[in-house]
């Protein structure tokens, strides 16, 4: 018969956190977020620092170039999905590594010869009102002109109306010339009272749009995370079977880390892939590995070479691994174990391994549970996928506004080479669902009010960073009963009317 671990398989709405002792130091604004993100020696420091320990998905429903710059733009790192073609995904890692601040590429286009109708769908699926007019409908097409929420009305106007009868031409609108820097773009904004000011090159090609609200939004943007060239940090997702073409891509693209994309890392495929990329390419090209759930896992990932270790199996709220193959562990339990194995290691070898936890996320105070638990930084898909930034359409079910999430072992996604056993290419069953998430708004405003929490929570533990969390804090487990009691119990709850 198989080998038991008699050890109960736990997940982390099973822990609480303990409160310490609260000092006059243990505030928000003195708490720090920064984990390191690819492994170091003893006495070094890390290549890459995240500044909050947040990561988003390898998915297509989560991580395109707009969501790595909204996330960088936090201090947190995207890792663009790679379930697409080379071109593709080292576009868009030149998209993040090209960003200008300030300067946003029109994610809205349409031609002139388009329809009201086509811009009423466009903007039901981008959300943007803001709409780029050029000759081939592309985003550095040439500029002819815009369309706004003021240039028409969609419940009287005709919908067969052509976008030329009503759009705002070229020639009645001011325009800035590539290579303006973002003080004389808004100093053009400021002096002409304008909302939005197009970038257009010598040629006429629209490069970018600058907007008024992106004036002091900017201000605000004091933990981004920024290469030695203050480029926004970026990392891209690859598989175990054609990085041999991908991986050179990525690094001509500027890529700054890469992860194997498995949902079952303790392969051989992944030892292998590790080995020929340093081979080739390095040390400096930094490599991530997973999804592992032991000791065992962890520690042959790292003897590869790993940069980094992932963590979970079946915990993701779209897969369906365990329930299809039994295959997994309670993501608490699997991040406890690995963590003591990368600690192990790090005291034998002196190599510290950064580990993620990847899945089992439903509360936010799961997340400081997690890091509390030794991981160094989450990945996360569902918390990212409810937001504008991620590349899904925005719909109304039920009366209420969703955006479409889906996993990568979905027949949607069909990446196959996530769930790749060496065999023949292609998807013989589903390991993830197609589904949809609650539509929640920008980013950014989500994003303070969890790190609210997580450092909340951290001044109520009594520690300031994520090591002395690590070190100092204290986790208990709770019963079934102590679950019910820790939430509204014996009272009516008013609804949100206040009746």
């Amino acid at each position: 018969m198989a080998n038991i671990i008699n050890e109960v398989s736990r997940t982390f709405n099973e822990y609480l956190i303990i409160p310490g002792l609260t000092t006059k130091q243990h505030t928000p604004d003195n708490v720090s977020l920064q984990t390191p993100l690819v492994k170091f020696k003893r006495g070094e420091k890390s290549k890459i620092t995240l500044n909050v320990p947040f990561v988003s998905s390898i998915m297509q429903s989560v991580s395109d170039s707009g969501m790595a710059i909204a996330l960088a733009k936090q201090g947190g790192l995207s890792f663009i999905f790679g379930s697409q073609s080379v071109e593709d995904q080292a576009r868009m890692v030149r998209e993040v590594k090209n960003y200008k601040a300030g300067f946003v590429e029109s994610r809205a286009n349409i031609t002139p010869d388009s329809t009201l109708g086509d811009i009423v769908a466009l903007k039901q699926k981008t959300g943007f009102s803001n709409i780029g007019v050029t000759s081939d409908g592309t985003a550095n097409g040439k500029f002819l002109g815009v369309v706004t929420g003021r240039d028409y009305r969609p419940t009287k106007d005709s919908h067969d109306k052509k976008v030329s009868e009503f759009m705002t031409p070229v020639e009645k609108i001011i325009t800035g010339k590539d290579g303006i820097s973002l003080s004389e773009a808004n100093d053009i904004i400021w002096d002409h009272k304008l909302n939005t000011l197009p970038i257009v090159d010598d040629e006429g090609n629209l490069k970018y749009f600058v907007f008024r609200k992106d004036y002091d939004n900017h201000k605000q943007y004091s933990n981004e995370l920024l290469d030695e060239n203050k480029r926004l940090v970026v990392g891209a997702g690859i598989n175990s079977r054609d990085h041999e073409e991908r991986v050179p891509a990525l690094v001509e693209a500027g890529v700054d880390v890469l992860c194997i994309d498995s949902s079952d890392g303790f392969s051989e495929w992944q030892k292998v892939t590790i080995e020929q990329i340093k081979t080739k390419h390095g040390e400096d090209v930094l490599v991530g590995a997973g999804n592992v759930v032991d000791r065992e896992g962890f520690l042959y990932l790292a003897e590869a070479g790993a940069d980094f270790v992932k963590v979970g199996v079946g915990g993701g709220s779209i897969c369906i691994t365990r329930e299809t193959k039994g295959i997994g562990r309670g993501q608490a339990t699997a991040l406890i174990e690995v963590a003591n194995a990368r600690d192990d290691y790090y005291a034998r070898t002196g190599i510290y391994i950064p580990i993620c936890s990847d899945g089992g996320i439903v509360q936010d105070y799961h997340m400081t549970l997690a890091l509390a638990m030794g991981a160094d930084f989450l990945m996360m898909g569902r918390y990212f996928a409810r937001f504008d930034e991620s590349p899904t359409r925005k719909l109304v079910v039920g009366g209420s506004y969703v955006k479409e999430y889906w996993g990568e072992g979905s027949n949607r996604a069909r990446n196959w080479q996530r769930y790749d056993m060496g065999g023949s290419s292609n998807l013989k069953f589903e390991e993830g669902v197609d589904s949809y998430v609650p539509y929640a708004g920008k980013l950014k405003d989500n994003l303070e009010i969890t790190l609210g929490k997580v450092k909340s929570t951290m001044c109520s533990a009594g520690v300031i960073n994520l090591q002395e969390l690590q070190t100092n804090g204290k986790l208990t487990m709770v019963s079934s009963t102590s679950i019910i009691e820790g939430g509204a119990h014996d009272v009516i709850v008013k609804d949100s009317n206040g009746n």
